[in-house]
């Protein structure tokens, strides 16, 4: 209702179109049961003509407010599916890495499409709907107990057994409709993890498997459908039975009143009438009992997500960062993934001086990536912090904190789009030269010109037509194009030749100057050009130092450059020469 309150205005002319709509409705009965008695009846033709005349009129009525009460309701529904669907997708921006470590896409995108669509048609229709059923509801008891009360109570006595029947088959769907939502989510899951990993589907020759797992999820929702089916074919028939058991009170009663002079033949008629008037607002209720039902399980999973907490956002109090020099220190940094038991960072500390470049190194699992998250907060410390010129980045606002840092990932996410938007994606004002100036530093201008429409070419979902080192080039580009102090390099040179990487370094030489950067490392050379190496070891720091130092002292290192790094035919000698993993630093 919220949701609603911005349209309200629309909704009032929405509402006032059902009144007009309904209260027509209601009039015609009255006005045929005076056609029949007054008119055919009475053989007076003339009476017949007026009736057919306000028939007409009181139809064409009905149809006019009609047409406008569904036009403004759909008008405000849709605006209400338009202010959801942004709020949903805003929350979505905010909430933390975590949350999103858990959640899975499909799922979500289910939520944002399929819930937010079964909220909107309940707001658009369901909503007015009820309250037109309510109205001729109460407007039609009322009449009847006026025409004629004791044949109006005869009538009324099934009602309440229709609404048992209503009220138990509310208590059985609304689980139900929960229970689709989610085997929707499941299946939209798997086909979103299909569609993004085909190629992998194709080359392991996996298209049964998935299909099978398709399938799978298919059949749940089906399954699912067929037991809220049941539910339907056990009690909307009972309901019908219920009301024609009322009609035939009517004629039963009706009749014999009209036969003893009581009531007339139109007065019946109308009676009838009436009471159809009076159980189509029933049927109404049930059919909206199960709109609600739906509406009201999709309500709560959007909301599930609207409602969930943003574990890393501003604190109260917030400062900017201003301008950065770029001294970062961790400081006895503990981490621990929401979820885990075991710690994935324990004690770490160094300090990176402003204009300094720092490696990272460790075997798989050691703690690299979580090293680089927590400099511009993807998540917050568990203990102990870290420090940008000497601020917690807890008491920095997130904005400033990451307009400062420019980070290139390994596998970068480009977006549908030119490749110049995706360069300029940091900073849409950028002029065509500074996007130049900057795919030139990430020796990405070659290329980029070579293409049909250079940088107007349009990008496929994901990149798709560029090779991984041309998109982790147009991705670095991406970075240097916002000009940060703080600059993080996650392998984000794996992809590309050892001559392209020794011009992508030589480039970035230079525009290193006084920025800090962080680097994880599969290059030899990256580690050799490094001002500094931080070796982690299960979430620990084993070694620190220049790479000269760390070949005479760490054995783990030595393994390292042994085992991982590329390009290290020169280092052999060196690293066999090296001291046991357990005498390590």
């Amino acid at each position: 209702m919220r949701y609603l309150w911005p349209y309200r205005l629309t909704a009032l002319g929405a509402f006032v179109g059902l009144m007009i709509s309904s209260l027509a409705s209601l009039a015609g009965p009255r006005i045929l049961a005076w056609g029949v008695d007054d008119g055919v009846k009475a053989l007076d033709l003339a009476v017949v003509w007026k009736s057919c005349a306000l028939l007409v009129g009181v139809a064409a009525g009905r149809s006019v407010f009609g047409f406008l009460q569904g036009y403004w309701s759909e008008v405000a529904s849709q605006g209400v599916a338009f202010d959801l669907r942004n709020a949903i997708y805003d929350k979505l921006q905010r909430l933390s890495f975590s949350y999103h470590d858990q959640a899975q896409t499909g799922k979500l995108m289910t939520r944002v499409t399929s819930d937010v669509e079964q909220v909107r048609q309940f707001v658009g229709v369901g909503l007015l709907q009820l309250v037109s059923a309510l109205v001729l509801l109460v407007g039609s008891a009322v009449i009847l107990l006026r025409a004629n009360w004791q044949l109006a109570l005869a009538a009324l006595s099934v009602v309440p057994f229709i609404f048992a029947v209503l009220g138990g088959f509310i208590m059985r769907v609304r689980p139900r409709f929960g229970a689709i939502q989610r085997k929707l989510g499941a299946l939209n899951t798997v086909l979103q993890e299909n569609l993004a990993g085909a190629k992998v589907v194709h080359a392991f020759a996996a298209e049964p498997l998935e299909s099978e797992r398709f399938t799978v999820a298919n059949r749940g929702l089906v399954e699912e459908w067929q037991g809220l089916i049941k539910v339907f074919s056990t009690s909307f028939p009972l309901i019908f039975f219920f009301s024609n058991l009322g009609t035939l009170l009517v004629f039963w009663l009706g009749g014999a009143k009209v036969i003893v002079g009581e009531m007339s033949v139109g007065q019946v008629i109308a009676f009838n009438l009436y009471l159809s008037l009076l159980l189509m607002p029933i049927f109404i209720l049930g059919g909206l009992a199960a709109g609600l039902s739906r509406a009201g399980a999709s309500a709560g999973r959007l909301f599930e997500v609207m409602d969930a907490e943003v574990e890393v956002r501003d604190r109260p109090g917030a400062v900017e960062l201003g301008a950065v020099t770029g001294r970062i220190a961790f400081e006895d940094v503990h981490f621990r993934y929401p979820g885990m038991d075991k710690p994935v960072l324990q004690g770490v500390s160094f300090t990176a001086e402003p204009g300094e470049t720092v490696a990272i190194l460790g075997r798989t699992g050691s703690g690299k990536s979580t090293v680089i998250n927590l400099i511009p907060r993807f998540y917050d410390v568990t203990a102990g912090r870290v420090t940008i010129d000497g601020h917690d980045v807890r008491d920095l606002s997130l904005d400033s904190l990451r307009r400062a840092i420019g980070l290139v990932h390994q596998d970068p996410v480009l977006f549908s789009g030119s490749i110049r938007d995706n360069i300029a994606y940091g900073r849409p004002d950028a002029g065509d030269a500074e996007v130049e100036a900057a795919s030139r530093a990430a020796q990405a201008h070659d290329f980029i010109s070579a293409l049909p429409e250079g940088y107007a070419t349009e990008v496929g979902e994901r990149g798709s037509g560029l090779s991984g080192g041309q998109r982790q080039r147009i991705a670095i580009a991406r970075a240097l194009l916002v000009d940060p102090r703080i600059l993080i390099f996650d392998d984000s040179t794996s992809a590309v030749d050892t001559v392209t990487e020794q011009r992508i370094q030589e480039a970035l030489k230079r525009l290193l100057v006084g920025r800090t950067a962080f680097v994880i490392a599969q290059r030899l050379s990256t580690a050799r050009r490094a001002s500094r190496i931080i070796v982690l070891d299960e979430g620990k720091v084993v070694a620190n130092g220049i790479h000269d130092e760390l070949l005479a002292t760490s054995a783990i290192y030595c393994e390292i450059v042994s085992s991982q790094l590329l390009g290290d035919e020169d280092l052999a000698p060196a690293a066999a020469a090296a001291p046991p993993a357990a005498g390590g630093a």
